[in-house]
């Protein structure tokens, strides 16, 4: 998880269940899933995309 610690890592999980209350955090873990889900989803599209373009160029030099 980059450079958070065990320290940083419980802390937040204490602000999160504080500020959403222990109901809501599935939910939006749920919610925080499928978003980091289709912005993977649309980052592979667009290097995909990208990658046809360039060799689509190349085919016609």
């Amino acid at each position: 998880m980059g450079n958070l610690g065990m320290m940083e890592i419980l802390l937040i999980g204490i602000a999160l269940l504080i500020f959403f209350g222990p109901s809501r955090l599935p939910e939006l873990g749920k919610s925080l899933g499928k978003g980091i889900q289709e912005f993977k989803k649309a980052s592979r599209e667009l290097t995909d995309s990208v990658k046809e373009d360039v060799t689509a160029d190349k085919d016609k030099k």
